[in-house]
């Protein structure tokens, strides 16, 4: 079988260029045969004229297109598997696909169907605006703190959903989460026949740490962005009087002030991530929107650390429905010290949530039940009639 892989890397990579890379190197290692069609929004230089081809590619980019459909011609794959496409290939790749009688598996990863920026959060809280083709409330309540922006974001997600790019060209809605699944079809609207769940693979080390409980600090990684909950986290160790960790997307955060117990971790490779969670006595993902699955939460029950988390989208399902870890409410700081100083101050219960983590994630979230998981959808819509 021959897979062809599509994705455009985001200037921070992030979870859908780390799950991309992790795919395409998990498949070849199976001995699949994959192609990959790639474009890097870093590559888009940082001018005005830069920024006016990001906005016309995300709404046709006509030079990846042809690009796109010369490869298909060269190639033939079997399937084409499609990961995020903003700004610089853009979903009319889709339809070409569709030409060549071939069809195409589309990992979803976020709301982007129906929300512009992808997370249905603003100004600290859930919004649905835009859902139901109104797009123009990105432009109305600028959602990406620039107009031009908002504009270029509402414009893109309108275009592809007037012509049905995705609605009439993919075989196959791959759900990164089962709550992602369940966004699909109900305010989506796409047949449940055509949505299938895979959750990312996540790297399960040899062995798990020894005692969690020894860890020394209560671990936070990921984006610094408004809708992870950072300030939250960081009023909610003030509270708790516990040290706090941070591996992010900057090295500093405005939440954290003189005298606080916080430090700010370099963690740019796998190596010196997997050391950061071993570290930790607890991993917070205090997230304010609903994370459509938690790859931190999910990488930290790897090594066999307990996770604190917020009781909001597909985390408490990541976390076993608490078997992992504790669940806080959403924004609420107090409520988050008080889960975090439980694990904190009972050696037995971090270790039980530490085991029962480990359990999980190698059950469900090893890289061979992604890989049997994927092997399957492939064959289900190479096989006539193309559906999963």
């Amino acid at each position: 079988m021959r897979v062809l892989h599509a994705n455009n890397v985001h200037r921070g990579f992030g979870g859908i260029s780390r799950t991309f890379a992790d795919v395409v190197r998990l498949l070849r290692d199976g001995g699949v045969e994959v192609d990959t069609f790639t474009r890097d929004s870093r590559d888009i230089p940082p001018t005005l004229a830069g920024r006016a081809g990001a906005f016309a590619s995300g709404l046709y980019a006509r030079g990846a297109v042809r690009e796109f459909g010369a490869l298909l011609r060269e190639r033939r794959p079997d399937v084409v598997h499609v990961h995020e496409l903003f700004p610089l290939i853009s979903p009319w790749i889709l339809p070409r696909c569709a030409e060549a009688g071939i069809p195409v598996v589309m990992g979803c990863y976020d709301y982007r169907f129906s929300c512009p920026v992808a997370t249905h959060f603003r100004a600290g809280g859930e919004c649905r605006r835009c859902e139901g083709g109104r797009e123009h409330g990105c432009v109305a309540r600028n959602c990406r703190g620039s107009l031009p922006e908002s504009l270029g974001y509402a414009l893109r997600s309108a275009s592809a959903r007037h012509f049905g790019l995705y609605g009439r060209h993919v075989a196959c809605f791959l759900a990164c989460s089962a709550h992602l699944r369940d966004y699909l079809v109900a305010r989506v609207g796409i047949d449940p026949a055509r949505v299938r769940v895979a959750t990312p693979p996540v790297r399960i080390p040899p062995e798990p740490v020894a005692d969690p409980s020894a860890g020394e600090y209560v671990a936070y990684a990921g984006r610094f962005a408004p809708e992870k909950g950072v300030e939250v986290l960081v009023e909610a160790c003030r509270i708790a009087g516990l040290p706090l960790r941070l591996a992010g997307s900057a090295p500093a955060h405005p939440a954290v002030r003189p005298g606080d117990d916080a430090a700010f971790v370099m963690a740019g490779t796998p190596e010196e991530l997997a050391a950061f969670y071993r570290g930790a006595r607890v991993v917070a993902v205090p997230s304010l929107f609903a994370e459509t699955f938690g790859v931190v939460a999910a990488e930290a029950m790897s090594h066999g650390v307990p996770v604190v988390a917020s009781a909001l989208g597909a985390l408490p399902a990541t976390i076993g429905d608490g078997a992992a870890g504790l669940l806080a409410r959403p924004g609420d700081a107090a409520d988050l010290a008080a889960r975090l100083r439980r694990v904190w101050d009972d050696a037995d219960l971090a270790r039980r949530l530490g085991r029962e983590g480990r359990r999980i994630a190698g059950a469900d979230y090893a890289p061979g039940a992604h890989l049997r998981r994927l092997l399957e959808t492939y064959r289900i819509v190479t096989a006539p009639p193309a559906s999963c």
